[in-house]
């Protein structure tokens, strides 16, 4: 058996998950042999990843590889389908690390380590599973395996309020599941033959009206992941209770999720739709972007702030998504990437942070700059990132979304300048509470009342390898965008020229309303017309 014929992503997705049945049957009374096991397997799965793409994956390839399919139940015509593609590439890769790093950073976890460890391996292969499923009942099925370790692991290893926390995630998360069953279905049902093979999927035709609902039930699920105002609220309680290696897989991948499914599913599976709420979407990115911007300031929690600030930075997504433009597209996968870094980061270091002073309330730290320097520097350097510094990845991910709807042809001049400015107005926000909160916590006259570590009180080599390891790629994107951007570049471009398609027929038969002032003029069909000939050509 050859390389390309290796079952490589079934490995992949059932590693982490097979070998959690062997955690009850490792001798281990205090949990350490427990954590270098599950460290062991996060590593062997993340290597297998890269050798596979290296060995097998055409970056100049948008079409799927590495493809796999199985008939798993036949009578519910569900199969195990597997595939990889530009757009989940990518994702799997930052899945791969920030798992890996997340188990790395549990390395304290005393409590019930076995569970621990077992659960955050089952998450990982679920999520791995939602980026590779072709398959819309196996998409759904990872989508739900996925929320079960999450919720136990925010109710037994978070905070003070972690029982609060975990039944607000699961109720929004899994009430949200209903609406991609329902949609679903609707869609595998429609015409004359029943698939949930999603690339079929995406070559039906749909009447408008299932089209339309199909469209907003996966809106509603997957705004609930991302998350789009006004489905947010779980996410800052979720944060807030969450332990530090919770928080990085809720911030570096979960929410990657939804923007992910956003793409794949209501982007390129109903693009007639997708027309009619695209506009929809850049005004819920916008909203995100400002609202997500205003409560960070107003938060007094650390977590709590860096919570808000991620529902801020997730608007640019869907602005991105909205664009209608490569440049535009390719600059939301890139703010999924850099986001899932820079998250993944900070919350780290507010664990870290929250190790040494035993609070998450900024107004209680202070003068931490002076016992804890090196701490203080890469706590810095994060929240540079997060506010988009120049030569860091998050400048590139949003200039690019900035680029995209702003040159984008789709929407009127009047529309665009309003999500421009507005959006510039949640970028204005940023550095001011992000740099607030790095003078409430690292400046000032430090609180007596804090019980700091006496012998080890700054970062350790542990916490600072782990800090590298997602600040180091931040900064290689941020002055190299290609080494990001190659990955999913003619994947981007594909799905872009895909969704624009539709917009000559939609530009003849969009009614007078309000969405004939947002789009640009009717007259619009006649020039796409011509730029798909030369597109095609």
């Amino acid at each position: 058996m050859n390389a390309v014929e290796f079952p490589w992503l079934t490995t992949i997705v059932l590693l982490p998950l097979v070998a959690t049945l062997a955690i009850p049957l490792i001798p281990d009374k205090e949990g350490k042999t427990v954590r270098w096991y599950g460290l062991g397997i996060a590593i062997a799965d993340f290597a297998l990843m890269i050798y596979a793409l290296w060995q097998s994956y055409d970056f100049q390839s948008s079409t799927f590889q590495l493809v796999e399919s199985y008939p798993w139940v036949p009578q519910l015509n569900l199969n195990w389908s597997l595939a990889l593609d530009g757009l989940s590439m990518p994702l799997i890769l930052l899945t791969g690390l920030i798992n890996t790093l997340a188990i790395f950073a549990a390395w304290k976890v005393t409590n019930k380590p076995r569970l621990f460890y077992g659960l955050m391996l089952a998450m990982y292969s679920a999520q791995l599973g939602v980026f590779l499923a072709q398959d819309l009942l196996l998409f759904f099925l990872m989508w739900e395996i996925e929320l079960v370790p999450v919720y136990l692991l925010i109710s037994i290893w978070g905070g003070q309020n972690r029982q609060y926390a975990a039944t607000k995630f699961i109720l929004y998360t899994a009430a949200a599941s209903i609406f991609i069953l329902i949609a679903g279905f609707a869609i595998a049902f429609s015409g004359d033959t029943v698939t949930f093979d999603m690339a079929t999927l995406g070559m039906k035709q749909y009447p408008k009206a299932i089209e339309m609902l199909a469209y907003a039930g996966f809106l509603i699920a997957f705004g609930v992941k991302l998350p789009i105002f006004p489905l947010h609220t779980w996410l800052p309680d979720a944060h807030g209770e969450a332990s530090a290696p919770g928080s990085m897989i809720l911030a570096g991948v979960l929410l990657k999720m939804g923007g992910y499914a956003l793409i794949r599913i209501n982007m390129e599976m109903l693009p007639n739709a997708h027309a009619y709420f695209a506009p929809v979407l850049a005004i819920l990115g916008v909203v995100n972007i400002v609202y997500g911007a205003c409560c960070a300031f107003a938060q007094t929690n650390l977590k709590r702030r860096l919570a808000y600030s991620s529902i801020a930075h997730m608007g640019f997504v869907l602005i991105g998504i909205a664009s209608y433009t490569e440049i535009g597209m390719s600059g939301a996968v890139l703010q999924m990437l850099s986001h899932g870094l820079i998250a993944a980061s900070l919350f780290f270091l507010s664990g870290v942070t929250y190790e040494r002073t035993h609070t998450l309330m900024m107004e209680k730290m202070g003068g931490m700059a002076k016992v804890m320097p090196r701490t203080f520097a890469v706590f810095t350097a994060g929240a540079m990132a997060s506010l988009a510094l120049p030569g860091m990845s998050g400048f590139v991910g949003e200039l690019m979304v900035f680029l995209g709807i702003a040159s984008s042809d789709v929407y009127s001049s009047s529309f665009k300048v309003v999500v421009v400015l507005l959006s510039a107005v949640g970028v204005i926000l940023t550095p001011i509470y992000l740099l607030s909160m790095l003078r409430q916590v690292f400046y000032g006259k430090q609180n007596q009342e804090l019980h700091l570590d006496a012998t080890l009180p700054d970062i350790k080599p542990r916490e600072l390898f782990i800090t590298a390891c997602l600040l180091l790629p931040i900064i290689g994107i941020g002055f190299y965008p290609k080494l990001a951007t190659q990955t999913y570049e003619v994947k981007a471009v594909e799905v872009a020229t895909h969704a624009r398609q539709v917009l000559p027929v939609f530009a003849e038969q969009q009614p007078s309303s309000l969405y004939s002032r947002i789009f640009t003029s009717p007259t619009l069909a006649d020039s796409q017309i011509e730029g798909f000939v030369d597109i095609a050509e």
